[in-house]
């Protein structure tokens, strides 16, 4: 993994700061979990990482909703791969309107990011626009990498590892990992609303398994079905995900690490909501309380690894 280049250097113009303070403004509103961790970066790795997630986020909303007007949303995510591209051939200026193209392209200067995942994260909502099924874990995988593991890429084209960390060259795999039980948890979270939009990711043999073939449009399951018992196997894989993705935080420096630890200790306690109360998901949307992101990503901050004596078995 190539260490992230020097921020330094001259300081961005105006119509750059201006672009990365848009792109800070749609993280603060609508990443809920996101910027939690990334408030813990220095300055231009908090810039990078709200362009990211930016661009991320227009690639996201095409997708969103029904699957009403495929055609039209497939030719958006074009639309948004052709903007990728001009963007990496470095074709977008400064003072262009589009203030995120402008703020993803400086940071890919500052920093050795992989343009080439956000191809992947088109590829994955595609796969949404077109209602692609799961038929097994390796087939949901594969989106999951897609839409999810590619975030974990991104970043760490960001952060970048610390000179001399363990198995740094397998850094990228692993924030990769981190990326899929970040997207697993999501899942969990949002099976009732994903079915409601007429989406289903859980594996097609697992709901078969069991006996929750028939999906989660109504609040009321099947006789005779193992919702909990679904939910608390999925959890179990999620689980696992984050065990080997957390295997990152030793390569990365005091604050990225932070902002993994707090983005990571967000999610597993959601994980250990959830899977106290797998039905709660189908009552209505899981969170935490601000206060309580606000205390994980403190926890981050000074040190302590992600996850609570529930989750991990540490204090």
């Amino acid at each position: 993994m190539e260490a992230p280049r020097s921020p330094s250097g001259p300081r961005p113009s105006l119509p750059v700061l201006a672009a990365y303070e848009y792109c800070e403004v749609v993280t603060g509103q609508q990443a809920r979990n996101f910027a939690y961790g990334i408030k813990l970066l220095p300055l231009a790795k908090r810039q990078a990482m709200s362009a990211i997630y930016a661009f991320a986020r227009r690639i996201d909303d095409i997708g969103d909703g029904t699957r009403d007007d495929t055609e039209r949303k497939a030719v958006r995510l074009e639309e948004a791969r052709a903007l990728l591209e001009r963007i990496r051939r470095g074709e977008v200026r400064e003072d262009d309107i589009d203030p995120v193209a402008v703020a993803l392209g400086h940071a890919a200067r500052r920093f050795p990011i992989p343009l080439r995942a956000l191809d992947e994260l088109i590829d994955g909502v595609l796969m949404d626009v077109r209602g692609t099924s799961y038929e097994s874990w390796e087939d949901l995988r594969e989106y999951c990498r897609c839409v999810a593991g590619s975030i974990g890429r991104l970043s760490l084209g960001v952060f970048g590892t610390v000179p001399g960390a363990a198995d740094a060259e397998h850094a990228p795999e692993i924030a990769d990992t981190l990326g899929l039980a970040l997207q697993m948890t999501n899942i969990l979270r949002d099976v009732r609303e994903d079915a409601l939009n007429g989406r289903t990711y859980l594996p097609a043999e697992d709901l078969a398994k069991f006996g929750c073939q028939d999906g989660f449009a109504s609040a009321e399951l099947p006789p005779g079905s193992d919702f909990t018992g679904l939910v608390r196997f999925e959890a179990g894989r999620a689980r696992a995900l984050f065990d080997d993705g957390l295997r990152l935080l030793p390569m990365l420096d005091r604050r990225s690490g932070a902002c993994v630890s707090a983005m990571a200790g967000i999610y597993l306690r959601l994980l250990t909501r959830i899977t106290a109360d797998p039905a709660a998901v189908l009552r209505g949307r899981v969170s935490l309380p601000g206060r309580e992101k606000a205390y994980v990503a403190l926890r981050g901050l000074t040190g302590r690894r992600a996850g609570t004596p529930a989750t991990r078995g540490r204090p």
